[in-house]
């Protein structure tokens, strides 16, 4: 009986460790690459781990992933994009990658309508999507010249240009004098025709949803729906704490209305923000790689990781959708600092802590069978504040 093509997990923290223990589960032989110090390394499920280039970095990486492919015999095996990073290298180098690999990440003629928002919200806007209403100044003179309701928010058309200088999302402005301050903060980062002016909608995460498929032939497959009813931080989180399984129809419908507008293929988390004057659910944004708390749909039945390897080797995948509710996901490193603050500034208290957490949860790194993993997060915390901001 020949081997079966195996899996390189293009990161190790608490998402790509969520994929190699599921495809563990599967007996999927693995390898997990990593160009920072991460916990999947004390995963009883690690197979191999290679340390590989950043992956802005761009030919290095590709280089990297070329080499490791004939040095380790990795000929078909498929490359699961975890993060912004990687999903831009696979789908620029996507031609070369697929002489060696199985590449699901679509090429960049697809992903550059989600990776630069700007193109993602004129695309809404094109297809009667609902959105944030969006203004696009490509310099101060025209920022000036927008007629503008307060509070409004500020944030980078490419999340990555910015955020990993300065761990920072978005920004909430109140009047015209921060909207120029915070304008001309962001200009020293990225170039002034980044920057997004965004109309506020009020709620924070209580109002932040999200529809997860697995996306085929512009319908979903697999998929799960849920609630990001913590994050930290809470008002434009890095990313969800606790996360709880919901079922909302318009979310669907909503978003295969963009993807398959993009002509999108593979695993997805589709994010939107319900406005609370009109009910509205609106885009926000599209992430098109695992996302943070993936393991509760694995939890849910719909283990994305498993599903998307068995569709790129050519096995049948069984259409389903996960229509409960009521699953949790929490990630306890991030979660207790965000509870702790929430009811320090009494807008939490303990008993409503406690509530949430009753009933049945799926830990995002947590495991008896695997507890390494865990407590190496633990450790590891000042390294991933400095690091990543958690």
């Amino acid at each position: 009986m020949s081997t079966p093509p195996g899996a390189v997990i293009t990161s190790g923290d608490f998402q790509g460790l969520a994929i190699l223990r599921s495809l563990r589960g599967h007996r999927i032989p693995t390898v997990v690459i990593d160009h920072e110090h991460c916990i999947s390394r004390y995963s009883r499920d690690l197979q191999r781990f290679a340390k590989a280039p950043s992956p802005f970095r761009m030919e290095a990486y590709v280089d990297f992933l070329v080499d490791l492919a004939q040095r380790e015999r990795l000929e078909g095996w498929v490359l699961l994009p975890i993060h912004d990073a990687v999903v831009h290298v696979l789908s620029k180098y996507k031609a070369r990658l697929e002489t060696f690999y199985r590449v699901p990440t679509p090429d960049w003629q697809v992903i550059q309508q989600v990776y630069i928002k700007e193109q993602t919200y004129q695309l809404a806007e094109k297809h009667g999507i609902p959105a944030p209403a969006t203004r696009y100044p490509k310099s101060e003179a025209e920022l000036a010249e927008l007629d503008l309701s307060f509070p409004v928010v500020l944030k980078p058309s490419i999340r990555d240009h910015f955020y990993t200088h300065v761990k920072t999302k978005a920004y909430r402005v109140d009047n015209p004098d921060e909207l120029l301050q915070t304008y001309r903060k962001m200009c020293q980062v990225i170039d002034p025709s980044e920057v997004l002016v965004q109309e506020f909608i009020p709620g924070g995460p209580e109002r932040l949803f999200s529809f997860t498929p697995f996306f085929k032939h512009g319908q979903s497959v697999v998929w799960i729906m849920a609630r990001r009813r913590r994050q930290h931080p809470m008002d434009f989180g890095h990313a969800s704490t606790y996360v709880e399984q919901v079922d909302i129809p318009e979310l669907k419908y909503i978003a295969e209305t963009f993807l398959k507008a993009v002509d999108y293929y593979g695993i997805a988390e589709v994010e939107f923000m319900q406005d609370p004057c009109t009910g509205a659910y609106k885009l926000i944004e599209v992430n098109p790689r695992f996302w943070g708390w993936h393991s509760l749909a694995i939890g849910a039945g719909a283990d994305f990781p498993y599903l998307l390897y068995q569709d790129m080797i050519g096995e049948p995948v069984t259409p389903a959708a996960t229509l409960g509710t009521g699953l949790k996901w929490v990630r306890l490193l991030t979660d207790l600092p965000t509870v702790g603050r929430e009811i320090l500034a009494g807008r939490m208290s303990w008993q409503s802590y406690c509530q949430s957490m009753q009933g049945r949860k799926v830990w995002a790194v947590w495991s008896r069978r695997d507890p390494l993993p865990f407590l190496a997060e633990v450790a590891m915390i000042p390294y991933l504040w400095f690091k990543k901001g958690f």
